[in-house]
């Protein structure tokens, strides 16, 4: 008997690697369109039921669309003047905060020369070869900078206009995709459109919620401790949660630095670290889980991996725009019989998957393993009391079930084999 060739596999697998290198190298070098495409998406489907109320009031449909992206910029423009606005408020105290700074610099410098024997010329040593390095590298940063701020004012302009035109021609685009997958079933297009629709939806209002609530909470604990501009901390850091995992804590770094620099001592830079923390771990655990629930059904390892993939290919715009794409994608995924096992890899494992006996079970489930025929088996014990003569003997019943439990040893039964047996 000849063993088959793996040749086909081998090329079909070598095409499939060619063809994402290829999709990642031209997704890299057109980022510069993309991503204004990508952000207009987003916006576009989020304030679609804003649009679809001014329809429903007969506004008509292109004023309709344009009111909501000038209601997204007017909030977008607030949000912005409210972080500028307060910056320059504190830029006011910056000399008493940068006297402070240096105070905390000077016992930092001399608890280094008690512990550890470092002099103060050391340390300005080290800090004047950084600042050589830094310098040297000045020009790609500036370069870097003003590049950035191309892309803004650019993104700026296309985004609001994209977002309009994909408000108005949204059937326009609908039908597009009834067109190019002909062979597939409309009504499976129009549901996978619709179940894209939705996880996207769910994922962006759902996280504009858990914004304004972590947003509050990191507020309100600033407030305890008596930082000052708790609001603008707070909003800040919250407002980083764009910033899957790693934003919260990001955005604890400038409330504790400022309170190093303006109270008396480090337990509130500390405290405020801790509750920063302690509110990542309340929004990862309760309060996103519970908003958005699971119509964004992502398991945490595959959504790190997607990011680090989005912050390589688009930088800081890739790690805002990972987490949608990818539910995206394992909707897409789902849909298509060959593709079905990647969007199962996606998702979130069910229960099943982390029991204790799990592995046995889906042994079980694949039929690796033969389901054992288990019966219940009932223990009887039977007590007579018979102590007086001249009273009626009395029996005590009681029974207790046993079942087979599910460590033992699974054994093959040789009546099934036969019957399995070809005649």
């Amino acid at each position: 008997m000849e063993t088959p060739s793996n040749k086909p596999y081998a090329i079909n697998l070598a095409a499939s690697l060619f063809a994402l290198v290829l999709i990642l190298a031209l997704l890299y070098v057109a980022q510069g369109v993309l991503l204004p495409i990508l952000f207009a998406t987003l916006i576009s489907i989020s304030l679609f039921p804003l649009a679809r109320l001014f329809e429903n009031l007969r506004l008509g449909k292109a004023f309709s669309a344009l009111l909501a992206v000038i209601i997204a910029i007017a909030v977008i423009s607030a949000v912005l003047w409210f972080i500028v606005h307060q910056s320059i408020i504190i830029g006011r105290d910056a000399s008493a905060i940068t006297e402070k700074v240096l105070s905390v610099l000077e016992d930092g410098q001399v608890w280094l020369q008690e512990k550890f024997g470092i002099g103060k010329n050391q340390v300005l040593d080290k800090l004047k070869e950084q600042g050589n390095k830094t310098l040297e590298n000045a020009g790609g940063v500036i370069t870097a900078t003003f590049g950035s701020i191309g892309n803004m004012l650019a993104s700026a302009i296309l985004v609001p206009l994209y977002s309009f035109f994909m408000l108005y021609y949204r059937d326009f685009f609908r039908e597009f995709f009834f067109k190019a997958f002909k062979s597939t079933p409309q009504a499976k297009v129009d549901e996978v459109l619709n179940k894209i629709y939705t996880v996207v939806q769910s994922y962006l209002v759902g996280l504009i919620t858990v914004m304004g609530i972590v947003a509050v909470l990191n507020t309100v604990g600033l407030m305890l401790m008596d930082i000052e501009y708790a609001w603008f901390f707070g909003t800040l850091a919250s407002l980083l949660m764009l910033l899957p995992y790693i934003g919260i804590a990001i955005g604890s770094i400038l409330p504790a630095l400022f309170a190093l620099a303006t109270k008396d001592t480090a337990w509130y830079a500390l405290g405020v670290v801790a509750w920063f923390q302690v509110v990542q771990f309340l929004e990862g655990n309760i309060i996103t889980p519970n908003i958005v629930g699971s119509k964004v059904s992502i398991n945490p390892l595959m959504a790190i991996i997607g990011i680090l993939l989005g912050g390589m290919l688009f930088g800081l715009a890739g790690l805002i725009l990972a987490l949608p794409f990818i539910a995206t994608l394992k909707v897409i995924f789902d849909a298509i019989p060959s593709m079905e096992a990647f969007g199962f890899l996606i998702g979130e494992p069910e229960k099943q998957h982390l029991k204790r006996n799990s592995t046995q079970e889906l042994l079980m489930k694949w039929g690796i393993v033969r389901t054992p025929k288990t019966e219940n088996k009932v223990k009887v014990d039977i007590t007579i009391n018979t102590a007086e003569s001249n009273a009626a003997p009395q029996s005590e019943l009681s029974y207790k079930e046993i079942h087979e439990s599910e460590d033992i040893p699974y054994t093959e039964d040789p009546k099934e084999d036969e019957k399995q047996k070809p005649e």
